[in-house]
């Protein structure tokens, strides 16, 4: 089994010469402190290549150095993981469990964090059944949410390619758009408020526009309806005028009641007055009788009052009973507090006897299994039974293997025929109509490369040799289901490339399509000599008994010209494809074939060997389903198909037949295996007895340890709860005190209330002796009153028919019986006639006026006021809206100016560094901030312009002007740029200098190192294969070495120091 083993050197603790002499550099005292937030540990366990790795990064420049294939990147994906990072974030694969190393079903990565005052920890478990992660911080149960707060805190951000940029990631930077290249600079390295502001003033800015848009709307409608109320004003007029009349009328016909009224109130008032004279004689005798009664009312007050003040007495003495009755459940209380404290106290003390009785426990039981231990005899030799039923099993399973193998080759042969037949049976009624449908499929998918194909199909006189359409429409696959082997196989690029026999045609057609028509369009060039008819390196026969079954060459069919291309570029004419037989034997495969390439029934398998070990090492990625050559036409086909259906309805029954004999024979076998292997099972544990007794002996005095150190201080936990109650009875002391103080005062009070009790009870009897009194005098009031009755009646009969007409006078003005003749109604009445005469003439004369005014409605006026109405409150609605627009204008300006000017600077700052870095290697490189408009915030960006060559202009950099080695060079600049200004913890940089030429590797290499090695900079992990000879490096590197091999130390066994002593033994001895 290769182990893969990560050694750490530190160029500030110790440096490797030529000659393999060592010196020191720093002292520990010396060496640089971790950033907060910077990583200071990550362990791996069953991680991609890894089953039990630490890493122990420095906190400055990291560089993790080794070859492909040893782990470099999985350190990069432990640490996106490891940080809450999603599995897209790294672009490898979509679910997380398949980062888990294969064969075992649950991996961890654990990431230590520095901050102040302690380190944290993140701990995160991945499982492979269900695909779920559990998540610990400092070893203790957590969230997804708990934890990805905590990393925010730290500014930690894995999905900013600014920040985390992993291999397979390296390409998007370039295609970041400019907005996007501004968010994730602001997230990465300005201040948190920086995108919190620009985010503010985007939001600010829509809403700007809608009030824009409708407060012109609103000005618009209501310019419209002051126009359109002009047009009523002339009736309205008129409709006045006649209103006046009808008022006129109105108000004559009410006052009319009002003068009969006051003709009949006259009289009323002359009998009022001889009723008012015997109601004043009868009022002089009544006067007698005033200061009884007063004196009667006021022992009436008097009594009332005494009962009153009874009754205040009587809630009071409630009140104080109340609070002294909550006193009393206070002190209860605090006695329960009391008994609850003992009671914890018996708790403590009985748990400590009970951990004192597990510690005696555990020490017998160690002693027992000691003496177990010690009179054990030595194991029984049971090696010869057991390599006697090792042999018999493999030659079992060998004569399994061959079985499997024969059933796998007729079941896959079987399956292929049926697939065969029913692709036959399905194909006769589709050969109609596949390539409109495979043209409509480039369309939606690819609409640049089918204009290109419609010109191309216009204008093929102008080609000297044959071009060939996109290979996707080219290719036609004998089965649609081998179609997604295909797919994989061929790149998506080449898939909609066209292809052509002519270095010179391609070139033109180029010219034409993206100099010209602006097309995005691929092409490739046949080889000059075909490799059509190229013979694979064995005949597919000899790897029928591993489960292939064809080359992907013989697939499909298409031109010569593509054909040729395929076999050059992919050799598809020697990639052999296999069934899930070849993938359950893979292994096997892989050794005895030395295929380079090969697929299975769902996945592809890549094979190299490793130039530095000599070692084989494979990859394998699932298929994706197949999605352009789904649909083929064969020419040849219809021919073909009734005389293979026929052979393949003969070949089924021969092969159903073989099977059966097979699985019968794969029985009995199976039953043996089960019986040989269940002897074995019982043979080894026979000899895993003592084994067992010292494991558990071990795991005694581990929980013996933790008993030790889990002692209870019973004398200061007794010490605590005598303090507890201590205080408690002061507290018990004070409401005592408390509650005599509200006895006293209730007594008080009942003394009090008794006292009014007799008052009252004195005050009562002089009431009944004022009132006997009172009854004597009323009988000389009798006679007197029988003078004013007579007299009140003849004013009743007159105060009838005063009401009758007030009653009638009110209808008319329609007032309530209560109300009084309003202001407006006594003013009108004045101005018209006083008698009943003069009021009929000048009524007769008003209505003859009214009649000459017809043809006027009251709608006409509603509709004028409503539409006034509307005017106002739309224009105090508008003048709002001005208001508020106003200030979001001013809440923009406010915001910009605190967002811009940050900004540019920012901007300015990145921008020089930039430019340095690019004018080091003589080349040319600027960023400045790309504004289509000052308000349209949402519009802003990052722009990146560079020049390479003296003899070009600055180009924007984009995914498809600049070479991959410039687009690397430019991203791994801008990022340098930052680094300096970055206020996040650790940056990460897998493999960018992949695609650079060796003179810009170098300077890229220097500026990191110094950029990376300063005192104020943040941590930095760069990931590379390999590197230059004679480079720059720095004493506040740490070198971190990937190795992978079968011959590797386990990671715990490495000695740095010993490597470095034999190291220099070796350079003594070359120098002999």
């Amino acid at each position: 089994m290769a182990v893969a083993t990560l050694a750490k050197c530190s160029l500030g603790a110790c440096q490797l010469g030529a000659g393999g002499s060592q010196r020191a550099v720093r002292s520990a005292e010396a060496r640089p402190r971790f950033v907060e937030g910077s990583i200071v540990r990550i362990f791996m366990k069953n991680f991609l290549t890894y089953d039990d790795c630490e890493v122990r990064p420095g906190p400055n420049l990291n560089m993790i150095v080794g070859a492909n294939g040893t782990g470099k990147s999985s350190i990069v994906c432990a640490i996106c993981l490891g940080l809450a990072g999603k599995p897209s974030f790294i672009g490898r694969a979509d679910k997380v469990g398949l980062f888990v190393k294969q064969g075992c079903l649950k991996g961890v990565v654990e990431i230590e964090l520095s901050k102040t005052p302690d380190n944290i920890i993140i701990t995160r478990e991945i499982q492979v059944v269900n695909n779920t992660s559990t998540w610990f911080i400092n070893r203790k149960p957590t969230t997804l949410k708990t934890v990805e707060e905590q990393i925010a805190a730290l500014n930690i951000q894995v999905d900013n390619l600014c920040q985390f940029l992993p291999q397979d990631k390296v390409g998007e930077f370039a295609k970041l758009s400019k907005i996007e290249l501004l968010e994730a600079t602001e997230k990465s390295i300005g201040p948190p408020e920086m995108y919190q502001f620009h985010c503010e003033l985007k939001n600010f800015r829509e809403k700007e526009r809608e009030l824009e848009n409708l407060c012109r709307d609103k000005t618009n409608s209501l310019e419209k309806m002051k126009q359109r109320i002009e047009r009523y004003k002339q009736d309205v007029e008129r409709y006045h005028e006649r209103k006046r009349h009808l008022d006129s009328i109105e108000m004559l016909e009410r006052k009319r009641p009002w003068v009969e009224y006051e003709n009949v109130r006259q009289q009323h008032e002359e009998v009022k007055q001889s009723r008012d004279q015997a109601k004043e004689q009868l009022k002089n005798l009544k006067e007698t009788q005033t200061p009884v009664t007063k004196k009667i009312q006021e022992t009436e007050e008097y009594f009332k009052s005494l009962d009153m003040n009874i009754r205040d007495k009587a809630a009071e003495i409630k009140d104080v009973s109340q609070k002294c009755k909550q006193k009393q459940d206070a002190l209860e209380m605090k006695d329960k507090q009391i008994e609850e404290i003992h009671q914890a106290l018996r708790m403590k003390k009985d748990e400590e006897m009970d951990r004192q009785r597990k510690i005696h426990n555990t020490h017998k039981m160690i002693e027992d299994w000691k003496n177990e231990l010690d009179t054990m005899a030595v194991c029984e030799n049971l090696q010869p039974q057991t390599d006697a039923v090792n042999n018999e099993l493999k030659k079992l399973q060998e004569e399994r293997a061959n079985i499997d193998s024969d059933i796998s080759d007729l079941t896959a042969e079987k399956r292929n025929q049926e697939r065969e037949k029913k692709r036959i049976i399905d194909r006769l009624g589709q050969l109609n109509n596949i390539m409109n449908m495979k043209e409509e499929n480039l369309k939606g998918r690819f609409r640049d490369t089918h204009s290109a194909l419609m010109w191309l199909r216009k204008n093929k006189d102008k080609f000297k040799k044959k071009v060939c359409e996109p290979m996707m429409l080219e290719i036609n696959m004998k089965d649609n289901r081998h179609a997604k082997y295909v797919e994989n196989h061929i790149s998506a690029n080449d898939m909609r490339a066209f292809v052509f026999e002519s270095q010179e045609d391609m070139e033109m057609f180029l010219v034409e399509m993206r100099d010209h028509q602006k097309l995005r369009v691929n092409a490739v060039c046949a080889p000059t000599e075909s490799r059509a008819e190229s013979l694979p390196s064995r005949p597919i026969e000899e790897l029928h008994r591993y489960g292939f079954f064809s080359y992907l060459r013989e697939l499909f069919d298409a031109p010569h010209p593509v054909m040729s291309y395929l076999c050059s570029q992919y050799r598809v004419h020697d990639v052999p494809v296999g069934t899930e037989k070849t993938r359950n034997m893979i292994e096997r495969v892989i050794e005895e074939t030395k295929l380079r390439q090969m697929y299975t029934a769902e996945e592809k398998y890549i094979v190299k060997v490793s130039a530095y070990t000599n070692l084989t090492l494979s990859t394998n990625t699932s298929l994706r389903a197949a999605q352009f050559l789904t649909s083929s036409v064969d020419t040849d086909e219809r021919r073909q198909l009734e005389n293979q259906q026929q052979d393949i309805d003969n070949t089924l029954k021969s092969l159903d037949m073989r099977l059966t004999t097979l699985f019968e024979r794969q029985k009995h076998l199976e039953r043996r295996d089960n019986e040989l292997r269940q002897q074995k099972k019982e043979l080894l544990e026979r000899g895993n007895r003592r084994r067992q007794l010292e494991s558990k002996i071990g795991v005694k005095y581990d929980s013996l340890r933790q008993l030790e150190q889990d002692a209870i201080n019973l004398e200061k936990e007794s010490q605590q709860a005598n303090a507890k109650i201590k205080e408690i009875n002061i507290q018990k002391a004070r409401l005592v005190t408390e509650l005599m103080h509200l006895i006293k005062n209730c007594i008080s009070l009942n003394i009090l209330k008794a006292d009014l009790v007799l008052q009252s009870t004195t005050v009562a009897a002089e009431k009944n002796r004022l009132e006997s009194e009172y009854k004597a005098a009323s009988v000389q009031l009798r006679a007197a009153e029988q003078q004013f009755r007579e007299l009140d009646d003849r004013k009743r009969v007159l105060t009838e028919n005063c009401k009758e007409l007030l009653k009638k006078a009110r209808q008319v003005c329609k007032l309530s019986p209560d109300q009084h003749l309003p202001k407006e109604f006594q003013t009108a009445f004045q101005a018209l006639p006083t008698t009943l005469e003069e009021i009929d003439a000048f009524l007769n004369e008003e209505k003859t006026r009214a009649s000459c005014f017809t043809g006027l409605n009251a709608s006409v006026v509603e509709e004028y006021n409503k539409q006034t109405q509307e005017i106002q409150q739309l224009t105090e609605y508008l003048e709002e809206k001005k208001n508020e627009l106003d200030n979001y204008k001013q809440n923009i300006s406010q915001v910009k100016e605190r967002w811009l000017n940050p900004l540019k600077t920012l901007i300015e700052q990145i921008n020089e560094k930039f430019s340095n870095f690019f004018s080091s290697m003589q080349c040319v490189g600027e960023v400045d901030l790309h504004v289509e408009n000052e308000e349209e915030y949402d519009k802003y960006g990052i722009r990146i312009r560079v020049k390479f060559h003296s003899s070009t202009e600055l180009h924007e950099l984009t995914p498809y002007h600049q070479s991959g080695g410039e687009k690397s060079v430019s991203t791994m600049l801008y990022l340098m740029a930052l680094q300096e200004l970055n206020r996040c913890p650790f940056r990460v940089v897998d493999e960018i200098n992949q695609g650079m030429d060796p003179m810009n590797e170098r300077r890229v290499f220097e500026m990191v190192v110094k950029t990376a090695c300063k005192e104020s900079t943040s941590q930095y992990f760069f990931i590379t294969p390999k590197l230059l000879q004679n480079l720059t490096y720095n004493d506040k590197m740490t070198v971190l070495f990937v190795y992978n091999g079968p011959f590797m130390l386990e990671a715990n066994k490495w000695n740095l120091k010993a490597f470095c002593r034999r190291r220099r033994r070796l350079g003594r001895m070359d120098e002999q």
